[in-house]
């Protein structure tokens, strides 16, 4: 079916067409004065989480916008809220993130790269105020900052590991050369607060919090101590809106935020859902990666920062990924290996376990792949059975919405059935070390943590911040549960390693730097840019 005009997608959603503000005919923002307009009443929330997956991913998001899909040949009305890509992905490894096959979000394309802008706004705030740092520096640096103490980081929303580390104001008479660094858009602190801002209001209070650099007598200084909070918001201001887009079936649609899971917290806006579920009777969201990081950040940072409720929880498998996990090689997966399966069930098993310690309902969903062996179909849905696992084979790729529809119904039955007794994971109450070894324990499955000396110079550090009672968000690789990429299944016996912690305080949340993982990514030896030659541009 073609496109939908914005408008008939936005009365579908039961947006009165007076709060869009169109971007060409197939998308809009929707304006922040629609909020006065609707009632209190809350719909419920599904959450979409995955096990851990190949580095190809195992089309979570492709499932999420099926299941949409699913109810919408139901004829019960679900909204969904997803993140806006990065072009990081786009052009490095999974070349996008609008779904896949029949189940896609439109236009994918505009999605997948410029889109309303957002991305674009942000990447220009966090390099404003990189820049008006070091203007203060070179005008006689009235603040006294210590150039080796600017914490805040350069953004391109690109792969490019060669900025990771730099040197600026290098051939400048006037200037202070020091190192600095990029990270990609989407792990800057400006992209988690707009995830996790409530309104306009709430963001601009959380910029000015943002802790920049220090001076050279160890003061913190904050963007609001630069006096540029007002002009980020004139970059931010549209930004801060959510964006109205549909899927292939003309389903609506909510895209807003895009922070990554394994370094960031893996969660589109609160502001989005938050509109969804006064909009819709049933939200779908989704979280990065597997549940180990974007649904345990959405539970415990999200969820709490939002006050949702969460009442199911679906999590997404594949067969050829199970494999993987039972020792196949990623080039091998399309071959039929019972054997290796079963050993690859473990993980999903945790990651089932993972979701059910916040108290949700969970159900399985099985992404269908050609390559999946009758023998290997048998045998999953066999130890599903075995374990009371509810679950439904997802076939959205080839068949749209027709092939979710029993995804769908599944989800429904599990939110008439059963009620979910959600609750974070720790208590904010509990020192930084206490959450982070609940984390570690409890979700990976660790003996414990291990602090580098960097890590523990930074733990007294933000002791002295006054963060209040802050989230722990861990960047962490997404390929395994441990902190080594190469640890598949379910490890056991070891014990997570902190090299060093960042931290947020207009997110008001600290982010442990696990193993080796990076917050400016690299492009792999065969981009999906490169690959893009082939096709019409």
């Amino acid at each position: 079916m073609g496109l939908l005009k914005i408008s008939e997608v936005a009365k579908k959603a039961g947006i009165e067409e007076r709060y869009l503000i169109p971007y060409g005919h197939d998308k809009a923002k929707i304006d922040s004065s629609i909020s006065n307009s609707l009632g209190s009443k809350q719909g419920k929330l599904v959450l979409v989480s995955a096990i851990t997956p190949t580095k190809a991913g195992e089309g979570k998001t492709t499932a999420s916008i099926a299941l949409s899909m699913g109810f919408g040949r139901l004829g019960q009305p679900a909204l969904l809220c997803l993140r806006e890509p990065s072009l990081g992905p786009v052009f490095g490894l999974k070349g996008g993130a609008t779904g896949g096959g029949k189940a896609t979000v439109e236009p994918s394309e505009d999605i997948n790269l410029h889109f309303t802008g957002d991305m674009h706004a942000l990447t220009s705030s966090i390099n404003l105020i990189s820049a008006v740092i070091e203007n203060s520096l070179y005008q006689g640096n009235p603040l006294n900052i210590d150039p080796e103490r600017i914490i805040w980081k350069r953004s391109l929303d690109m792969n490019d590991r060669s900025l990771r580390e730099i040197t600026v104001a290098l051939g400048d008479k006037k200037g202070t050369p020091h190192q600095s660094s990029f990270c990609i858009t989407v792990a800057s602190e400006l992209m988690a607060i707009l995830c996790l801002a409530s309104d306009e209001e709430d963001f601009l209070a959380r910029l000015s919090k943002i802790t920049v650099a220090f001076t050279r007598e160890g003061k913190p200084l904050t963007v609001a101590d630069f006096h540029i909070t007002h002009a980020v918001m004139k970059l931010m201001k549209m930004a801060l809106l959510p964006n109205l887009a549909q899927t292939a079936e003309g389903n609506p649609v909510l895209i807003h935020g895009g922070p990554f899971a394994n370094i960031a917290h893996g969660c589109n806006s609160l502001i989005a859902t938050k509109l969804a579920l006064r909009l819709s009777p049933l939200v779908i969201t989704e979280a990065g990666f597997g549940a180990d990081l974007g649904a345990e950040k959405f539970l415990d940072i999200a969820s709490q920062e939002g006050g949702l409720h969460p009442d199911c929880a679906v999590l997404v498998a594949t067969i050829r990924a199970l494999k993987m996990h039972g020792g196949v090689a990623f080039s091998d997966l399309e071959a039929p290996n019972v054997e290796a399966l079963l050993l690859g069930m473990a993980n999903l098993d945790k990651h089932y376990e993972n979701l059910t310690q916040f108290g949700l309902p969970v159900v399985v969903a099985i992404n269908h792949f050609a390559s999946d062996s009758d023998e290997e179909i048998r045998a999953l849905e066999d130890h599903c059975q075995a374990h009371g696992y509810p679950y439904a084979f997802l076939d959205g790729y080839l068949k749209g919405g027709d092939g979710a529809i029993g995804l769908a119904r599944l989800v429904q039955a599990t939110l008439s059935k059963k009620e979910s007794h959600y609750h974070p994971l720790y208590s904010r109450e509990w020192s930084v070390k206490e959450k982070i070894d609940c984390i570690a324990k409890r979700v990976y499955g660790a003996d414990g943590v291990d602090y580098a000396p960097l890590a523990e110079e930074k733990l007294r550090l933000i002791s002295g911040l006054g963060l209040d009672k802050p989230y722990v968000c861990m960047a962490k690789t997404p390929n395994s549960l441990s902190d080594d990429p190469k640890k598949l299944g379910v490890p056991k016996g070891f014990r997570i390693s902190i090299r060093d912690i960042d931290f947020a305080s207009g997110a008001n949340f600290i982010i442990p730097l696990c193993g080796s993982i990076l917050t400016m990514p690299g492009l792999p030896k065969l981009p999906a840019a490169v690959k893009m030659e082939d096709e019409p541009w």
